[in-house]
């Protein structure tokens, strides 16, 4: 009998050490599957990240390099000689400065007006309650899928007959307010719990007050993704201030690029060179609100 004992208890020993070893060999496999999918994870994503920075890579090559050698059948990775040329003839013989002063304040003002737009008609949107706010939610939404340009005779008669043609409010009012941010607001505001809401009900709040006080401080991510968004698209907006600037010293960058490549013989190492000053600033705001950005997309559920 004790004999049998000890033979059932060896083999239960057995099998519970063969349990043991068969977990170490699924957690070595898991960690070993982890390291290669991180390992080609990580390929792809600097395959990626070539792909996406070559342009801009080319861009500053170009723009550093000799007049001579982008006419060169000799392909170049490389400038020869790096010259700062380009940049120096593009600030003395154009009015950089101007155009560049113009795309700062027509993209502040832009972006303030927008944002101030979107995220109050967002919290309208999400936290009152009034008839037909789907309705007109909708409505908004569906002036997305109209195209630009199918608006751009009747935004210019209306710009005209408010006599602003011409001027920086003819771009800037037209531009104050976008249906994307409004959309984005509302989903933002849709997930501020509804206990901090009441609580501030409570206290006897009124709704501007909770605006200010409760809801916009807990709006950084929202706030920096439509600043980033908005100030984007105002910044390389090209076909609407073509339209409504008529004046070389009202000109922005967008437009002061196509007027460089309009002359009679263009200068492509000029061209990239004020390509390359247009996009630095847009570069160096996209660093600074990197994280703020990532939390606006994710709180407000958008994937």
């Amino acid at each position: 009998m004790a004999q049998t004992t000890t033979l059932l208890a060896i083999a239960e020993a057995d099998e519970l050490g063969e349990r043991r070893a068969a977990r170490l060999r699924r957690r070595r496999a898991s960690r070993m599957g982890d390291r290669k999918g991180i390992v080609w994870r990580t390929i792809l994503a600097v395959i990626v990240c070539a792909i996406v920075m070559f342009p801009l890579y080319w861009m500053i090559v170009v723009a550093f390099s000799p007049r001579d050698e982008v006419f060169d059948t000799e392909l170049r990775f490389w400038p020869s000689t790096w010259t700062t040329a380009n940049f120096v003839k593009l600030f003395e013989q154009y009015p950089m400065v101007t155009w560049f002063g113009n795309s700062v304040v027509i993209g502040i003002f832009v972006t303030v007006l927008t944002v101030i737009v979107n995220l109050l008609a967002g919290y309208a949107f999400a936290r009152l309650r009034f008839r037909g706010r789907n309705a007109i939610f909708l409505l908004a939404l569906a002036t997305m899928m109209i195209p630009v340009q199918a608006i751009m005779v009747a935004q210019f008669k209306l710009v005209a007959g408010l006599g602003i043609y011409g001027t920086y409010w003819g771009v800037i009012l037209p531009g104050a307010a976008a249906a994307f941010g409004i959309f984005l607001a509302r989903q933002f505001f849709i997930g501020i719990p509804d206990e901090l809401i009441e609580a501030a009900r409570i206290d006897g709040a009124g709704h501007v007050r909770i605006f200010l006080q409760v809801v916009l401080p807990l709006c950084k991510p929202l706030i920096a993704v439509l600043t980033l968004l908005t100030l984007m698209g105002s910044w390389n907006d090209f076909a609407w201030p073509l339209i409504a600037l008529k004046q070389n010293d009202l000109f922005t960058l967008p437009i002061g690029l196509l007027y460089l490549k309009g002359q009679t013989a263009p200068d492509y190492s000029a061209i990239m060179a004020m390509a390359l000053v247009s996009v630095i600033p847009m570069v160096l705001l996209f660093l600074f609100f990197q994280r703020y950005f990532v939390q606006g997309f994710a709180r407000s559920g958008i994937r």
